[in-house]
């Protein structure tokens, strides 16, 4: 059985080669069907898993209330020595720690300063803070140590650098124990470098990596509740800038966020200026997000492949009528309608298959051209390499079928007349 399969396979291959233009193009639509499968699904599985880090960066099981900058009058933005007056407070941070004792909730101010050290200057965010900022925020210290309560208590001078703000001050030397200055003349002595972490502070868009770390005490002392807004050169009154109110598991995220948005809400909804933000929220959507994307990719892929099997179809319909007396010649000589079927059905899996395999390896190379060209995260999984492999496959089989039934089912004597 296996050698009448081996020479099935051979007569398959040979009536192919013979017609190699022609195979050739049959195959190019499983292989274009094919790769664009598995280019799209990069794509989006790339996209997906980028928001899904973002999210995941902010804490699945944090709960983020940010103060918003309301949007000015006409009246309050004609004379730039008014001070405007938004967002969270400490009384606030106070409360929240109240209502929900099991937190842990860390106090967020951002100061725009200019960072220099040497000849070396940079206009960047001063993050004022505390030592659970590092745990709320899923953050590591690269170098030396990160803010503690003694730094709170005493109101030290000292900072913690993000990786590439110390890269650009100390672009050859070790930057612990060194001192950089903030502003005109408050300096700060560096105790630790964090590692890469590639997230933006807040509205500003300045990532963490380019932040400097301080405590909360320390700049509130320093640079005061009342801050000069170095674009608008205006006065705002802004105590926080941030509540993380980080929670022990992702079971307490839901409840504590009904809590914050009865208690703040309310307070603050005429002038908008607060928005809370959950990321265990923005999980779960970008999840059914991906899993609705991922359903309008394979309808799309079906569409491909479905156009590269009905080509695959006309094409062996078209050799079916080509080869009717050979059809006959084999009938007369012995051959069954299983052999028939057989032979007809290899062509086809053969041409769906080689184009399925050529498919996969432009699949791949496409992706990685997407990357390098338009900076785009793109991931290929396994599974969906072996997944556009495998219907390829199915699709040249299952097309395949009519036209080899049809050459079974012939009349013999009626093939042998055909000219």
């Amino acid at each position: 059985m296996i050698r009448d399969f081996g020479r099935i396979v051979q007569l398959g291959m040979k009536s192919l080669l013979l017609h190699k233009l022609r195979s050739s193009l049959t195959t190019a639509g499983i292989l274009f069907g094919v790769a664009s499968v598995i280019a799209m699904l990069a794509v989006g599985e790339g996209a997906s898993q980028a928001a899904l880090e973002q999210f995941r960066d902010m804490g699945v099981t944090n709960v983020l209330v940010r103060s918003v900058k309301p949007e000015e009058t006409q009246q309050s933005s004609s004379s730039m020595w008014s001070v405007l007056d938004y967002g969270l407070t400490y009384a606030e941070a106070d409360r929240i720690e109240r209502l929900l004792p099991r937190a842990t909730v860390v106090r967020v101010r951002e100061v725009q300063r200019g960072v220099m050290r040497g000849e070396a200057f940079r206009v960047t965010v001063v993050v004022g803070t505390e030592p659970s900022f590092l745990l709320a925020s899923n953050m590591k210290v690269a170098e030396g140590r990160w803010l503690t309560d003694l730094d709170m208590l005493n109101q030290e001078n000292v900072c913690v650098l993000g990786h590439k703000l110390a890269k650009l001050l100390f672009p050859l030397d070790n930057p612990i124990d060194q001192t950089i200055l903030a502003g005109t003349d408050d300096r700060f002595r560096v105790v630790g470098v964090l590692q890469g972490q590639g997230r933006a502070a807040g509205p500003s868009g300045i990532t963490y990596d380019e932040c400097v770390f301080v405590p909360m005490t320390s700049s509130r002392r320093r640079f005061g509740d009342t801050i000069r807004n170095l674009s608008t050169n205006r006065f705002e009154l802004t105590e926080l800038h941030e509540i993380k109110v980080h929670l022990a598991g992702s079971d307490e995220v839901e409840n504590a966020a009904m809590v914050l948005r009865e208690m703040l809400l309310p307070m603050h909804k005429v002038r908008g200026d607060t928005e809370i933000t959950v990321p265990l929220e923005l999980l779960q959507q970008e999840e059914a997000s991906k899993r609705r994307f991922n359903l309008v990719l394979a309808v799309i892929a079906s569409i491909s492949l479905l156009v590269g099997g009905i080509g695959i179809m006309n094409v062996m319909l078209a050799t079916v009528t080509e080869r009717t007396r050979e059809i006959g010649i084999r009938r007369a000589l012995g051959a069954k309608k299983k052999h028939i079927v057989q032979q007809f059905l290899v062509e086809a899996g053969v041409l769906s298959a080689l184009g399925g395999a050529v498919g996969v390896a432009l699949g791949m190379i496409v992706p990685k051209v997407i990357t390098e060209v338009f900076e785009e995260k793109t991931v290929v999984l396994p599974q969906h390499v072996l997944l556009a492999f495998c219907i390829s496959a199915a699709v040249g089989v299952v097309f395949g079928l009519y036209p080899a039934w049809r050459a079974a089912n012939m009349d013999p004597v009626e093939a042998l007349r055909h000219e």
